[in-house]
């Protein structure tokens, strides 16, 4: 391992020199047609690697079934909506598309503050798709959707150019709703006039309120302006030199229609202001006494834009603005509806067709400019779906405020993310010079910044929310090389949470969860590529401190997205407990934990939540128009999951989509130097392992089929087989090989070493009984939760209140739950259980349900037969069935009598039992009958 780098030394080399040419500052290449995926190359310290996803085939099942659901709804959905906010930001035509809307639009949760994370979590759908399937649909997809990126970028690196339009009269501007652009005309447009007539041709797209057509003004103090709409949805001119308190104005008395062209045009003559729409009267002050020239020497001149920075900009079509020195009569407004008619102060008729300048035909020469309103990208490897400013704002903000700053370097990360995984699965060179491009201009905003400043930007929760960008960089140094990109990941380093985590002190508690889960991910990859042992010990002891102190049955975490205290489970069960963004970055967490640590417990938490909260997470139905993810899975009696969270577009549906394409990614490891497969999860599935020139196919039905059947063909080889032996499979883990049993007692919670030399045609077979069991809740006992084997059961039924089983009345000897609940035929893993059905928790369905239920054992009952005798507690909450049960496994009947024996008599010797009862107790044991 190398020494630890320092954040300083990093710096310092990547200000000094770069280890390779930058790729960011590269013209981009084309897209090859034949796509072909590279790889990452694997950490050098990690004993374990994973296999690319094209190299495990998922085979039919309960995977491959929701999976089909997601591919479905990734071929089928419109690239070019997820595209719209992209194109709009940079001024380009959005073919005609919708943005996708909710976090995706600019009337979503907080102003749309997100747009552009979805493209990313799509973009790495899409190539995991395509791994995972091979359809080249999906890669041409991404070939589309990487190519307008790549055009994006480049109209963002040049001033804005006009886009040009059919319009009243010729052509027009468009200015595209998110495109932040507005005309700035010259200083001395108005000329110091008296009188004056100004006119537009407007097509309004966007019904929002206050979005000048023109404001003329220096502030929020002296100005005139006209807009299509006021507060009250209508037409207003106003102008003023005291501010909004003392404007003379005149209004209209109805909206103008969107994506219609209308004439507006206001005169000021005489005392007198009159309004006009479409040549008609509609509003007239007799009282307006000021005028352009009362207002002096202004210093912006503003078409589309406000002085109002709450303001929108406006959206829609501009096809003309004319200015004349004094107030045009009535039939002079009605001859402008057919007929261009210059302006003797200004006049542009924006029938431009490119370039940023608007040619004034007046003759006063007073030339137009195209401009945005937050100027143009600090650097050119700037991309992302809104101006620049949520990252600036962040820079100095003291306190959280999405509606100002909703995480910035979260959605950067989103697009990196997308980027990169769009160039491992096609090898797009275009999508490394983006990726590439946008760590060098992160680079260039953070490196400036001083470390108490990066310390408070991540310390605030959401606005300095960053996701998984630090594992994504680390991944684009591993390709790159560059030094920049490595003391970019550095700079991410959230020290308090580091240093408290490193020390294995729990500071969890009121935390954000998922807005720190991500970043330990990070911090193992930072590990990986620094050696900085911090950074592993941190994350182990982070992944501890949540698995499971904190964690649901169905592997789920958070209640309203914050983490409570240690060990309290019960207490935060609510309609918003585990998000399911939650479960996937655990999951990625887990996973890269243990490609350092060979910890079974890293699977076992991977398999729980993968067949449970994230299978479970995805409605069973079809839609091409919608994921059908859900945000939260509540965990109160009678729930019904929601798939079409909150408004839509949410980080939940986007992480849902990657899940539901990856299933298979964590079914096989190699170890380092080839001698290992780990087999960590049962699942129909084909791997091709090239090293070793074999294939291992398992064929199974799991889990409505327990256990797996795997097959090795191709070249013979050596290695040794390790199969997971779940900590679940207490009724026995049996393996085979071509039949023979192997010797060795695999234990629960273990890896179960075969190591032979294979031959094609070897056949392994594994046999894992399921047994059902309960979870308590760590701070009420009673709460439980039922598992069959690895397959959390839930009730259906439609109350609200927690529902109360006893599970002891038909227990079998080995100490299995099963035997008390009914099986229905031709329905696996269905059961019911005093009249209620339970069901597996990874079936999509709107049924309400219940996770949790109360575990109420009144009296002491076995093998059916009732005692009559009541089920006496001690103080701890610990039955006399409790203590009897925790002897299970039994030989057999005898081996339980006595069992029943010894309690009863510590019970009734304890003052807990009355002597005849505890002899009703033995009775009714010894006369019962028993399940095996």
């Amino acid at each position: 391992m190398a020494p630890p780098l320092t954040r300083r030394t990093l710096l310092q080399s990547a200000i000094l020199a770069a280890a390779v040419p930058g790729i960011g500052g590269a013209a981009a290449s084309t897209a090859s047609a034949a796509y072909t995926a590279t790889a990452l190359p694997p950490p050098v310290g990690w004993a374990l690697q994973p296999f690319p996803l094209d190299t495990v085939r998922l085979g039919a099942g309960v995977f491959a079934a929701k999976r089909q659901l997601m591919l479905d709804h990734a071929r089928g959905y419109d690239v070019n909506r997820l595209l719209q906010v992209f194109r709009a930001n940079a001024g380009l035509s959005t073919l005609g598309a919708v943005a996708p809307g909710g976090w995706e639009g600019l009337d979503g949760e907080a102003n749309g503050n997100l747009r552009g994370h979805y493209t990313g979590h799509f973009l790495t759908m899409l190539s995991q798709a395509y791994a995972g399937s091979g359809e080249q649909v999906y890669a041409d997809r991404i070939g589309t959707m990487v190519g307008a990126l790549t055009e994006v970028r480049e109209a963002l690196r040049r001033d804005p150019a006009v886009l040009s339009v059919a319009g009243r009269f010729g052509r027009a501007a468009e200015h595209v709703r998110g495109s932040h652009r507005y005309v700035d005309l010259p200083a001395g447009v108005l000329g110091g006039a008296a009188e004056v007539t100004l006119a537009a041709w407007v097509k309004p797209t966007h019904d929002g309120n206050w979005a000048r057509v023109l404001d003329f003004g220096n502030d929020t103090t002296r100005y005139l302006y006209l807009v299509a709409r006021n507060g009250n949805g209508v037409p207003r001119f106003a102008v003023t030199t005291s501010g909004p308190g003392a404007e003379q104005g005149l209004d209209g008395t109805a909206a103008l229609p969107l994506n219609q062209w209308s004439h507006l045009a206001v005169t000021i003559g005489g005392g007198t202001g009159t309004l006009y729409v479409n040549g008609t009267v509609v509003a007239r002050n007799t009282a307006m006494s000021l005028t352009p020239a009362a207002l002096g020497t202004l210093a912006h001149h503003w078409l589309g834009r406000s002085h109002y920075a709450s303001d929108p900009v406006f959206a829609g079509v501009l096809g003309g603005f004319d200015a004349w020195s004094r107030a045009l009569a009535a039939d002079e407004i009605t001859g402008l509806q057919g007929a261009r008619v210059p302006g003797d102060l200004v006049s542009y008729a924006f029938d431009e067709t490119s370039g940023s300048a608007f040619a004034d035909s007046s003759g006063r020469g007073l030339t137009a400019t195209l401009r945005r309103t937050w100027g143009a990208p600090s650097h050119p490897g700037f991309l992302a779906a809104y101006p620049e400013t949520q990252f600036i704002q962040l820079e100095s903000m003291t306190g959280s405020d999405y509606t100002r700053v909703w995480a910035p370097y979260y959605t950067a990360h989103k697009i990196l993310r997308g980027l990169l995984d769009a160039h491992l699965a096609t090898d797009d060179a275009r999508a490394l010079d983006l990726a590439a491009g946008m760590a060098d201009w992160m680079y260039s905003r953070l490196s400036k910044l001083p470390e108490a400043t990066l310390q408070r930007m991540w310390g605030l929760f959401s606005s300095g929310e960053f996701g998984g960008i630090v594992e994504a960089i680390v991944d684009l140094h591993a390709l790159t090389g560059k030094a920049e990109h490595l003391a970019l990941a550095r700079l991410f380093d959230l020290d308090r949470l580091i240093d408290a985590c490193a020390a294995n002190t729990d500071v969890l508690d009121g935390l954000h969860a998922n807005q720190h889960i991500p970043i330990f991910t990070g911090y193992v990859r930072l590990y990986d590529a620094t050696g900085e042992e911090r950074y592993l010990t941190a994350a182990k002891n982070f992944w501890d401190m949540v698995v499971p102190h904190r964690m649901y049955g169905i592997g789920g975490t958070s209640t309203g997205e914050f983490w409570k205290a240690r060990d309290v489970i019960a207490g935060t069960i609510s309609a918003t407990t585990a998000e399911t963004c939650c479960a996937y970055n655990l999951l990625k967490l887990s996973r890269t934990l243990f490609f350092h640590d060979q910890h079974p417990k890293y699977m076992e938490y991977y398999e729980r939540a993968l067949l449970n909260q994230v299978l479970g997470s995805r409605q069973d139905r079809a839609d091409a128009e919608k994921p059908l993810v859900t945000y939260f899975i509540g965990l109160t009696p009678g729930h019904v999951r929601d798939y079409t969270p909150k408004q839509g577009t949410t980080c939940c549906e986007g992480t849902g989509m990657e899940s539901a394409t990856k299933y298979q990614d964590s079914v096989y490891f190699k170890a380092a130097d080839g001698s290992a497969l780990y087999v960590n999860l049962y699942s129909p599935t084909t791997l091709n392992w090239a090293e070793k020139g074999v294939t291992v196919t398992q064929s199974t039905d799991f889990p409505r089929e327990q256990g797996t059947t795997l097959t090795v063909r191709g070249r013979t080889a050596s290695f040794s087989l390790r199969l997971r032996v779940p900590s679940w499979a207490t009724a026995g883990f049996r393996v085979t090989v071509n039949g023979r049993q192997v010797s060795g007692t695999p234990t629960p919670g273990s890896y179960f070493p075969v190591s032979r030399t294979w031959r094609d045609g070897d056949t392994v077979r594994v046999s894992a009984p399921f047994r059902l069991r309960v979870e308590k809740a760590l701070d009420d006992p009673s709460l439980q939760t039922l598992f069959l084997g690895p397959v959390n059961l839930v009730a259906r039924n439609p109350s609200t209140s927690y529902l109360e089983f006893g599970l002891y009345r038909n227990a079998a000897l080995s100490g299995d739950l099963l035997p008390s609940l009914t099986p229905v035929s031709g329905k696996p893993l269905h059961f019911t259980l005093d009249g209620t059905g339970f069901a597996p928790f990874f079936e999509g369905t709107e049924d309400p349900t219940h996770a949790y239920v109360r575990r109420a054992e009144p009296r002491v009952v076995f093998g059916n037969s009732d005692s009559g005798v009541p089920n006496p507690p001690k103080a701890d909450g610990t039955t006399l069935l409790d203590e009897v049960w925790a002897g299970a496994p039994f030989s057999g009947k005898g081996a339980l009598v006595t069992r029943v024996r010894g309690v009863v008599d510590a019970w009734v010797a304890g003052g807990l039992l009355g002597q005849a009862d505890g002899e009703k107790v033995v009775s009714t044991a010894r006369g019962a009958t028993f399940v095996p």
